[in-house]
């Protein structure tokens, strides 16, 4: 069949947030406003306990959690669930037979938590995290398996990769040259990104547009890789996120030199990545993490909450929610680096709403006027920023001409302008 001349289409946003949480930590009313999306941390050994040739015992695991309520739960909350079976508590070694183990257990899995079941607990499974601990042979003996036991219990639930990238195996992804040949096997590629200027023993990291950084770099290598090997596979990217801690680096150990983000720099680099990702052929990525207990530490305080209040992150992130859910990325209006971005979105059903986003681009407290062209005829509605805090957002005055250019003072946090067109 020859591919579609047709242009793929864009996720609405409500299909494109997506958030990392963890079983029973997790609270399904506190962040339905967040995102209807969910990626829960699933061990591989809480099914198996310490030997993968061990048949798991759904609808419990080994500590028994009873997945189909938990899962059940988050589902009648109106959640959609991707699982992914991390590998890190099975050491490589513990496998008796990993070709038929790894079958047995996508088997098992796809027939109890599979959409085509009565109980239609998950939507997605990835075949592990970041299977570092892994070689790559035997990565792919374990992937292979599964997954045929997955496409046999269930056709109908997705497979994606563990986190990979254009690059050797690593102890945080998997080089997808390790999965060449396997496309049959999988709907999904998974990778993580965080904007990281530096590792040990700083951590520190940068806003989402930084040219510097290998951030936005790494998915469009992916996105590229995908192109050449995989075509109309989706991507998703699983892990971003920002530490926004109340504390100081420790005085002593590993962390010392540590170096967060503030909490208003979590919430604008978290809103601002989305509206970035979604410009590029990217269809879905989960915020990590979801809630937090202030810790100035790696991965600490990167929750939307902590001790389960909401953070400002989480409030702009909500507002993005309610925002673009009806809305899919139509179009770049402009994008300056280091001035300005505006980017167009577009209802599901009426063609005539829009919405820009408008922001700068860079990681300091940048204030400046620009002047956008709406087009004539186009009608400004309202304007909005990102909020903060609960509440209704604060309103933007947008100077509008009869030739239909607005203008508008713009920083840090993405501006919202909804427009009707001619």
């Amino acid at each position: 069949m020859a591919p579609s001349s047709q242009p793929k289409q864009k996720p609405l946003f409500r299909d494109f947030i997506g958030l990392n949480v963890h079983t029973v930590q997790f609270r399904p009313a506190l962040y339905r406003p967040v995102a209807r999306h969910l990626r829960d941390y699933h061990g591989f050994d809480w099914d198996v306990g310490d030997d993968p040739s061990h048949a798991p015992q759904f609808p419990f695991a080994r500590n028994r959690v009873d997945w189909g309520a938990l899962y059940g739960a988050w589902r009648k909350a109106g959640y959609h669930i991707d699982v992914s079976v991390m590998f890190g508590g099975t050491p490589q070694k513990s496998w008796k037979d990993p070709a038929r183990n790894a079958f047995d257990y996508g088997l098992a899995f796809a027939k109890f938590f599979g959409p085509s079941g009565g109980r239609n607990l998950a939507h997605a499974v990835e075949i592990g995290n970041e299977p570092g601990h892994y070689e790559d042979a035997f990565y792919r003996t374990v992937f292979e398996s599964m997954a045929r036991g997955l496409r046999r219990g269930d056709p109908r639930l997705k497979i994606a990769t563990c986190a990979t990238a254009v690059a050797a195996s690593g102890p945080y992804h998997k080089s997808l040259s390790t999965l060449k040949g396997l496309e049959r096997l999988y709907d999904v590629i998974n990778l993580h990104t965080y904007a990281q200027v530096e590792g040990y023993p700083t951590w520190r990291r940068s806003y989402p547009e930084d040219p510097a950084i290998a951030y936005l770099k790494d998915v469009r290598s992916v996105i590229a890789w995908r192109d050449a090997n995989a075509p109309g596979k989706a991507i998703w990217i699983t892990e971003f996120g920002w530490d926004a801690s109340t504390k100081p680096a420790p005085a002593t150990g590993t962390f010392q030199k540590w170096v967060g983000s503030t909490e208003t720099q979590q919430a604008r680099y978290l809103v601002r990545s989305f509206l970035v990702f979604s410009a590029l052929d990217v269809d879905r990525a989960y915020i990590f993490w979801f809630n937090d207990e202030d810790s100035p530490s790696v991965h600490g305080s990167s929750g939307l909450t902590r001790a389960y209040r909401p953070k400002p992150a989480f409030h702009a992130v909500a507002h993005l929610q309610q925002t673009l859910g009806d809305y899919r990325f139509g179009r770049v209006v402009r994008q300056k680096p280091g001035d300005v971005y505006v980017y167009e979105y577009r209802h599901a059903t009426d063609p005539k709403r829009r919405i820009w986003a408008a922001w700068s681009p860079t990681g300091a407290e940048r204030r400046t006027e620009t002047t956008l062209v709406a087009g004539r005829g186009a009608r400004l509605e309202k304007a909005e920023k990102m909020p903060l805090k609960a509440g209704p957002p604060e309103p933007v005055r947008a100077a509008a001409s009869p030739n239909g250019s607005l203008r508008l003072t713009i920083d840090e946090s993405p501006v919202f302008l909804w427009l009707r067109a001619p």
